[in-house]
C-alpha cells in the first residue's frame, strides 16, 4: 500500500466523539468526530460522495480537499484558522471519499455563542471596537491575497479572549471553509464575503460602519458604488 493511502486509511479509521453529526449535503454525507491522536486534540472530517463542481471539475470534486487546499492558503496569509494536518481524498467502489484533519483551535469559541454569553456586557466600547479592528484586519488580509472565504457569517468567525493587566487580548479565526477559493482579484474576494457577512451578522449599523471603515482602509479602497448594506 502507498504511503498517500496508508495515510488515508488510518484516519479514515479512526474514530472518537462527533462533534458534528454525519448529515445529507451536496447529495453526500460529512461529519466530524473528535480525536485524540499522539496525545493531542484534532478534529477528523468524513465525507462520502461530498463533491464541489467548477469548471476545472464539472464531475464533481471532494469538498475535504478544498477545504484542506484553503486553510494551507489561509496560514500562508497570515490569516489564523485551524491548522490541517492531513487531507485527501480515495474514489471507493465509485464513490468519492474525503477526510480532513484539522489541529484543535483550543479556547476559541463561534462569535454568535461569544455575544450571546453576554460579550457586549462585559466590554467597554472601546474593547469592542478593538474586536472590530481586528476582525478588519483579518478579512483585509484575506482579500488583498485575493482569497475568498465563500460562507462569510459571524458564525463562522471564532475568538479567543485573553486577561491580561492592560485589559482583554483578542484573537480572531476563520472556520468552515468548504466554499473558499481564490478570485482573479481582491474586490472580488472583497464584494462578495463583505455584503454576505453584513446578512449574517448582528452589529449594530454604527458598529457596522466602524468595522467598514476601517476594513475599507486596510484594503486600500472602497468596496461597494451602491448604497449601505443591508
Amino acid at each position: 500500500m502507498r504511503q498517500s493511502e496508508q495515510a488515508f486509511s488510518y484516519w479514515w479509521n479512526t474514530s472518537g466523539p462527533w462533534v458534528e453529526e454525519p448529515n445529507v449535503r451536496r447529495s453526500g454525507t460529512s461529519g466530524v468526530q473528535r480525536v485524540i491522536h499522539n496525545d493531542t486534540t484534532v478534529y477528523v472530517k468524513r465525507q462520502t460522495g461530498h463533491l464541489f463542481r467548477s469548471l476545472r471539475y464539472p464531475l464533481g470534486r471532494p469538498t475535504a480537499l478544498r477545504e484542506g487546499q484553503a486553510l494551507s492558503k489561509l496560514l500562508q496569509l497570515g490569516v489564523n484558522a485551524p491548522q490541517p494536518i492531513y487531507y485527501g481524498a480515495q474514489k471507493l467502489e465509485g464513490v468519492w471519499h474525503g477526510v480532513l484533519v484539522t489541529k484543535d483551535l483550543n479556547g476559541f469559541q463561534d462569535m454568535d455563542t461569544w455575544y450571546e454569553q453576554g460579550a457586549r456586557i462585559r466590554l467597554t466600547q472601546g474593547e469592542h471596537d478593538k474586536v472590530l479592528e481586528k476582525l478588519a484586519t483579518l478579512l483585509s488580509r484575506m482579500h488583498l491575497g485575493r482569497w475568498q472565504h465563500g460562507c462569510m457569517r459571524s458564525k463562522h468567525i471564532f475568538i479567543k479572549v485573553q486577561d491580561t493587566s492592560g485589559g482583554p487580548e483578542f484573537e480572531l479565526a476563520l472556520l468552515d471553509l468548504e466554499k473558499s477559493h481564490g478570485r482573479a482579484t481582491s474586490l472580488r474576494a472583497a464584494r462578495h464575503d463583505i455584503p454576505q457577512l453584513r446578512r449574517h451578522s448582528h452589529w449594530s449599523e454604527p458598529e457596522w460602519q466602524f468595522f467598514l471603515g476601517h476594513y475599507e482602509k486596510r484594503l486600500g479602497r472602497r468596496i461597494a458604488a451602491q448604497p449601505r448594506y443591508s
